[in-house]
C-alpha cells in the first residue's frame, strides 16, 4: 500500500503460533502497513517476532498463554504503545492494545466471546463493554482521530447474520449485547464498513462445521470503527476472504478486515 494511503487491518488470527505462516503469506500478497491481531494466544516472549521483522514490521504485543492476547505489527513507526486498560483487574485478560500511527490513535481490541444470557461469561462481556467506553472517555474525545479496531464479538444488526431468524437471540445477537456495541458507536464512532456500504450483507467470520465458508454462512462481528474526523479520510473498508479460504494450513474462522485511509497531514 504506502503512499499516501494507511491500509490498517484487523484479523482475528485464532493462534499465532498455529497460524504464523498463513499470516505471514498473506502480508507477502497483502502489505497492510498496520495489523492489528487478536486471539494471538502466546505469551509475550514467545510472539514470531522474526518472520513479521523479516517482512519489515515492528511487532507490540500484550499476550497471555492459550487465551486472549492482542499485538500490534506495523510497518511504519508506532508511537505511544501502550497495553492493557492500566488496571490488574481488567488486565488479568489481555484483550486491548494501542498506539499512535500516523497521527492515528489505533486501538485494538479482542471483546470477550460471552455466553448465553445469565451466565458469568455474558455479564463479564457487557461489563467489558460498559469499562472500555468508560476508559475511552477518560482518555480521548470523539474530535480525536481515534481508529478502534477489533473482533468485537457482536453482530451489530440482523444484515449482519446470515439467518436472523435462526440465530436471534443467541450469543453475538442478543439485544443486550447488540445494544452494548451500539453505546460504544455513540460514544463517538462511525462503524465504517456500514458507512461506505449500507445495505451490503458482508461477513467476517465463519464457523468451521458445515463448510460455513463455502456458502457464506457467517456472521459479521471484526469491526473498524472511526470518529468523525477519519472520516473525510476513509477509502474502502474491505473483507479479504483469501486467508478464510485457505484449506491448509488450517485457517482462522476470521477474515481479515482492511481499512484504507488517506495519510492526511499531523
Amino acid at each position: 500500500m504506502g503512499g499516501s494511503l494507511l491500509a490498517v487491518a484487523t484479523y482475528n488470527v485464532n493462534s499465532i503460533k498455529s497460524r504464523v505462516g498463513l499470516v505471514v503469506e498473506w502480508l507477502k500478497r497483502t502489505p497492510v502497513d498496520v495489523l492489528c491481531l487478536q486471539e494471538t494466544k502466546i505469551e509475550d516472549r514467545d510472539f514470531p517476532y522474526g518472520p513479521f521483522e523479516a517482512l519489515g514490521y515492528r511487532c507490540e504485543v500484550f499476550g497471555q498463554r492459550a487465551y486472549n492476547g492482542v499485538a500490534l505489527c506495523a510497518r511504519v513507526p508506532l508511537t505511544d504503545v501502550w497495553k492493557g486498560f492500566g488496571d490488574p483487574t481488567w488486565d488479568e485478560q489481555k484483550r486491548i492494545i494501542g498506539a499512535t500511527v500516523e497521527g492515528i490513535h489505533v486501538i485494538n481490541v479482542y471483546a470477550p466471546h460471552g455466553d448465553d444470557r445469565g451466565t458469568e461469561k455474558f455479564r463479564y462481556k457487557l461489563e467489558f463493554y460498559r469499562h472500555l467506553v468508560e476508559f475511552l472517555r477518560q482518555r480521548w474525545t470523539p474530535r480525536d482521530p481515534v481508529c478502534l479496531v477489533g473482533d468485537l464479538n457482536v453482530a451489530r444488526s440482523d444484515l449482519d447474520v446470515w439467518d436472523p431468524a435462526a440465530l436471534r437471540d443467541t450469543i453475538g445477537t442478543m439485544p443486550e449485547e447488540r445494544q452494548a456495541l451500539e453505546t460504544l458507536l455513540e460514544w463517538g464512532f462511525v462503524d465504517a464498513f456500514r458507512h461506505l456500504y449500507p445495505d451490503r450483507r458482508q461477513f467476517t467470520w465463519w464457523d468451521y462445521i458445515g463448510g460455513r465458508i463455502w456458502k457464506d454462512e457467517g456472521m459479521r462481528i471484526d469491526y473498524v470503527l472511526v470518529t468523525p474526523p477519519l472520516l473525510p479520510r476513509l477509502r474502502d473498508v474491505r473483507v479479504d476472504l483469501w486467508p478464510r479460504r485457505r484449506r491448509t494450513p488450517t485457517p482462522s474462522d476470521h477474515a481479515p478486515v482492511i481499512a484504507t485511509l488517506d495519510k492526511g497531514s499531523h
